[in-house]
This record gives structure tokens, sequence and C-alpha cells, in this order.
């Protein structure tokens, strides 16, 4: 086996070393290729010399939650290292062209600029999350006014690029956007409406993340989740969530829940639809009879009372017992009002600082509306639901007793029933006249 002669390494250098001083542009090239690898190694160390320690520290405080940011904000920075390097270093290999200098400089200038202008907006970024953190964040957002901070931000740094590409003063580029402005404010035209929507919704306390909003026209009727600068999200009941645009809610009308909320109770306005035809005055006895409902005890006396000095004053006719007609006497609907009222005001889960109405409403076709109107003393869905259902149970229940009967059109069975009533009648019509004309044979 032969042997390789010691030397052989080192004459190998030598040949590279007398090779590259008699090439310049290579001795160039790998005097480029070291600043990209030393440009490599300084974000590698940067990176680790950095962002471990920080990412660290930040979950040791109350942004722990925020650490990605926080890490993103380092890795960012980190990143301008490696430029700085080859900006720096590019000028000091020899035998490079002039253009390809410029070109990495130019390159390393506008990457430099993008990524502070990308750190700046991971900043704003985690001083959002670090305001949320407070406890009138939900009330006063400010995720608006980042979003516009952050558009600002990339706008300039959008021209400091290129006036650094075109070897141009950023003044110059200013000084012609004036003639733009018609443009801008063509392109930004949402950006403006949302920003001015954004400062009026904020100043006048309009919206805040988790209001309860209705929005028909843009089928929205849920809970808000975000605000940002362009849209509103909101989750509907069914889990779906729409988004609309930041000026609408301030172009079109739309209802918050906030305030119900806040105040404690929610509405109940319902009717119950009475059939006019069973609307009757009371006789002594059914009068009697409901002497056994605690609840209308008050109002039988009160109105015994009223009705006897009434009928006082105006029934002067010695008759009057044998005609009624001139005399006042209660009437089943009446008493059922009564009756709805003193029920109402007695259920423990109806406000009694709210208003409290029992009325009727113009008769329609459908029947006697007889409208219910109070406020639960709880706002939450479902424990509202079960109270008005309580309620409306309960009455329509006992309804008839009072002699009234609820409204309802005819359906199928109803149909039938009276085609078979008809069927017997018409049967029983049919045999009479068979048996009629029997007897007269």
């Amino acid at each position: 086996m032969p042997t390789v002669p010691r030397e052989a390494p080192i004459q190998t250098v030598d040949h590279i070393r007398s090779y590259l001083s008699g090439e310049p542009l290579a001795l160039a090239l790998a005097s480029m290729a070291g600043l990209v690898l030393l440009a490599w190694f300084s974000n590698w160390f940067a990176k680790k010399l950095v962002v471990r320690p920080v990412g660290l520290m930040i979950a040791r405080t109350p942004l722990r939650d925020e650490a990605n940011d926080v890490r993103e904000l380092v890795t960012h920075l980190a990143n301008v290292v490696p430029a700085v390097v080859l900006h720096q270093g590019i000028p000091v290999i020899a035998g490079l062209p002039d253009r390809l200098v410029v070109f990495v400089q130019v390159t390393a200038q506008a990457f430099i600029i993008f990524t502070l202008a990308r750190a700046l907006c991971d900043l704003l970024e985690l001083g959002n999350d670090a305001y949320q953190l407070k406890p009138d964040a939900a009330t006063r957002p400010i995720k608006g006014y980042v979003q516009v901070a952050k558009i600002v931000i990339y706008a300039a740094a959008a021209i400091l690029i290129v006036a650094a590409l075109i070897g141009q003063s950023p003044l110059l580029l200013l000084s012609g956007l004036g003639a733009l402005a018609a443009v801008l404010m063509l392109i930004f035209r949402d950006t403006i409406l949302s920003l001015v929507a954004a400062v009026q919704l904020r100043s006048n306390d309009m919206l805040r993340v988790g209001d309860w909003i209705e929005m028909p026209q843009l089928n929205a009727d849920g809970d808000v989740i975000d605000i940002a600068l362009h849209t509103v999200k909101v989750q509907n009941f069914d889990k779906a969530v729409t988004t609309i645009p930041t000026h609408k809610l301030i172009s079109e009308p739309y209802r918050n829940w906030r305030f119900v909320r806040e105040w404690g109770g929610r509405r109940i306005m319902r009717a119950l639809l009475i059939d006019q035809r069973t609307v009757d005055f009371l006789d002594r006895e059914t009068w009697e009879g409901l002497r056994c409902f605690s609840l209308l005890e008050p109002y039988m006396a009160a109105k015994e009372k009223e009705l006897a000095e009434w009928n006082g004053k105006h029934a002067i006719r010695e008759d009057e017992d044998e005609r009624p007609v001139n005399r006042r006497r209660p009437t089943n609907v009446g008493t059922f009002r009564a009756y709805v009222m003193a029920y109402v005001q007695a259920h423990p889960r109806i406000a009694g600082n709210a208003t409290l109405l029992v009325r009727q409403l113009a008769p329609t076709e459908k029947g006697l509306p007889l409208e219910i109107y109070c406020f639960t003393d709880t706002v939450d869905w479902g424990e509202y639901e079960g109270i008005q259902a309580d309620i409306f149970d309960h009455l329509i229940a006992i309804l008839p007793q009072f002699g009234l009967r609820l409204f309802q059109q005819p359906g199928g069975a109803d149909l039938a029933r009276a085609g078979e009533t008809l069927s017997r009648h018409l049967i029983a019509e049919s045999s009479q006249r068979d048996a009629g004309v029997g007897a007269e044979a």
C-alpha cells in the first residue's frame, strides 16, 4: 500500500493560496462566502444568546401567555444582525464589482427596515396584549388603534424601502404623495371610515366585547367576540360567526342588550288571544264561586264596593232587579284580567321595581288580545324562558274556570269532527224524510 507524504496537505494549501492570490475574483467570492457564513453564525448566536433567556424571563411574568409574541419580537430583532454584518462587511471585500456591492447594501438596508417595522408591530401587539390584562380593557379596547399604528408603520417602511432602493431621499417621495392623495383616499376609504367609527364607538361606549347585539339585516344575533379596526366579529347563538364592517355599526341601526344585562331583568311581552264569543257578564252564582281564588279577594271586595256605589247613583228605576240592563255587573274577562295581574305580582321571579301591566289590546279577527307586560328578575336566557313558560302554562290552564276560551284557528281534527257532525245530521234528516214518506204511503 503506497504511503502519502506528510508534505502533501501543506502543498495542497499552498496551491490553493497561490491560486487564489492569482485570481482576485475567486478570492473575492471566497471572502463573500465567508461573510455569508459569518452572518449566519451571528444570527444563530444572537438567537441563542437572547431569544431563549428572554423567553424564560417572560415565563415568570404576567405576560407568560404572550411569551410567543415576545419571542417573535426578539427573533425579528435578531434577524437585523446578519443584515448589518452583510451591509458593513461587503465593502471590505476587495475585487467585487461596484454594482454587486451596492445591490447587497441596498438589499440589506431594505431588509433591516422591513425587519424593524415587523419588530415595532410585534411590540404594539405585545402592548395590546398587556393592555387586555387590565380590568377595563373589555370596555375600552385599543385593538383598532393598534391596527392603525401598524398601517402607519408599514406605510413608512414602504417609503423608506423604496427610497433606499432608488437611492433618493424619503422626503422626495413624500412630496409626490400629494398628487396621489385622491387615489390614497379611495384605496383607504374603508380604513378611514372604520377608524372614525372605532373612535365613535369607543368615545360613546356603544359597543364592548361580550355585548349581545342584534343586527337582522346582516344576520347577526349573538355576543361580540372581537372588535378590530375593519371588522367586528359576532358569535351567533348557533355558534356561527358573523363579521360586520365596523363602520356599519355607525351607519346602520342595531340592538345592544348590554344595558338589559346591566339592569338585571328581561321583559316579558306576550298576549293571550281570547275568543270574544266567550266574553260575558258573571251571574251571582258564578261570582260567588270565584271567591275560592285567594288572589281575587282584594279585587272582588273593591269591585263590589265600586259597583254598589255606581248602581246606587245611576240605577234608579224600581224594577232594576228584574231588569239588570241598567246596572253595572262584573265580567268574566275583567275578573280574569284582575286575576292575571294579582298572579304576576305575586310571582317570585317577576321584578317588583319595574313596569307591570296586564292590558287589553284592540280586538282583531283572531280574538281579544290580553297582553302581559312585565320584567323577570334575571337575564339568563334559560331561566327567562322557564319563567315565561311557567306563567303562561298556568294562565292557559286556568282560563276555562272563568268561562273563557282561547282563540285557535281550526285544524285538521276540528274539520274532521265538523264533517262527522254534518254527516250525522244529513243522515238523520234523510231518515226522517224516509219515515215521513213511508207513513204517507
